[in-house]
């Protein structure tokens, strides 16, 4: 039999953490203690008041069945509260606000919403790899536009106008960026939902991490008309520390919901009730809930800083998320070469920035979700590494 899989499949790759996670397991299998400082998976706990929600829904016999793909009105209402006291956005409950099972999802709906084959998606370079693998997924075509050191990892909207726009649909932004750490800034917001109505091109702003390490949180729909034109997705992955719960939301205007709620109603069975109740609990936590994860994640971006140096990597002190992202001053040296050399020498893995575009590949990324003990570890196996070269 010549049974082959289908174009989609053939057109990406398994995702870069999910074959390197194997890889480190076959080691930790020899005996091989490795250090992974590679996903930005949180390891501390969500607030022990959501933990406690979720126990106590789960004992109530009702809670155990099929829920509305729009979430509960609990859940979307907690959303609208949490959008207006941290950003300062009027949301519409009722229809602005639509639940994901994570915002990854999302992406995918998203781009199944308003992608025909051979379409266009505006996607930066370096970014977060999904938005390439899912808009191939759905028969688009990808046209990367360059973010830069030296342009802050904004993008340059001037080179963008110069680009042919013709059947570009969608256009991705994710501000704090992942993998670089640049900061939000409203100007860009401005620009990019002006470049958006003027051409007819859907902005998909990603924004799970504005609360790591970053005293501003903003959202594009904070932009007078972002609604017309932007569609918004936010986790409570990273700011609550609940990875693993898959708890997101996209906000947008009614009629970019509805199409997306199309999609979303067709292929999942809606969230489990009692993690949708202990998610609305997470969204009532304040500046002091925020404060303290910070205060360990900033302990911890120390010894990230100096592992970079130990590296003789160089890095923006100002930068935010849950990552470090450091420059490789070795011109001789790609960030696969100095990744995979350090996994072997030192038994710690890092990210290497090839994996987000070409624009990544003189850069590393350090992951902050790891305790500071092992932090420090690392570092001493890394100095003793480079130290023995």
């Amino acid at each position: 039999m010549n049974i082959q899989p289908s174009q989609r499949v053939q057109q990406i790759k398994e995702y870069y953490f999910s074959t390197k996670l194997k890889e480190i397991a076959a080691l930790r299998n020899q005996g091989v203690d490795i250090i992974s400082l590679g996903i930005g998976g949180p390891d501390l706990p969500p607030p022990a008041q959501v933990i406690e929600t979720m126990t106590e829904a789960i004992h109530n016999p009702s809670n155990h069945g099929y829920q509305p793909h729009v979430g509960v009105p609990e859940l979307r209402e907690a959303f609208a509260r949490w959008y207006k006291r941290w950003y300062g956005v009027e949301l519409d409950p009722t229809c602005e606000i639509q639940p994901l099972i994570g915002s990854k999802e999302g992406v995918t709906h998203i781009s199944l919403a308003f992608l025909n084959p051979g379409d266009k998606v505006l996607i930066p370079d370096p970014g977060y790899p999904t938005y390439s693998s899912i808009s191939r997924m759905a028969g688009a075509e990808v046209v990367t536009y360059d973010l830069t050191e030296e342009n802050g990892w904004q993008p340059d909207f001037e080179a963008l106008e110069k680009l042919d726009l013709t059947g570009v649909k969608l256009m991705w932004l994710n501000y704090p960026h992942m993998p670089t750490g640049a900061k939000a800034c409203r100007e860009t917001f401005e620009k990019a939902i002006e470049f958006g109505k003027r051409h007819g091109i859907v902005i998909v702003h990603d924004n799970p991490y504005s609360f790591i390490l970053n005293p501003e949180p903003m959202s594009i729909m904070s932009v007078p008309g972002a609604k017309d034109i932007a569609i918004e997705l936010n986790s409570l992955s990273k700011s609550h520390n609940m990875p693993g719960w898959r708890v997101g939301v996209a906000v947008s205007n009614p009629t970019f919901l509805s199409w997306i709620l199309r999609i979303k109603s067709n292929i999942d069975s809606g969230q489990f009730k009692p993690l949708m109740l202990a998610a609305a609990k997470a969204l009532e936590e304040g500046h002091e809930w925020h404060d303290g994860l910070n205060g360990a994640y900033a302990s911890r971006r120390a010894v990230a800083e100096q592992i970079m140096e130990a590296l003789g990597c160089t890095f923006d002190p100002t930068q935010s998320g849950l990552f470090l992202w450091g420059r490789i001053i070795n011109p001789e040296v790609s960030s696969e070469q100095l990744a995979d050399r350090i996994l072997a020498e030192a038994r710690v893995f890092i990210t290497p920035g090839f994996i987000f575009g070409k624009n990544g590949d003189r850069y590393i990324r350090i992951s902050l979700c790891a305790p500071e003990d092992k932090l420090n570890e690392a570092l001493a196996r890394i100095q003793l590494a480079e130290a023995a070269k």
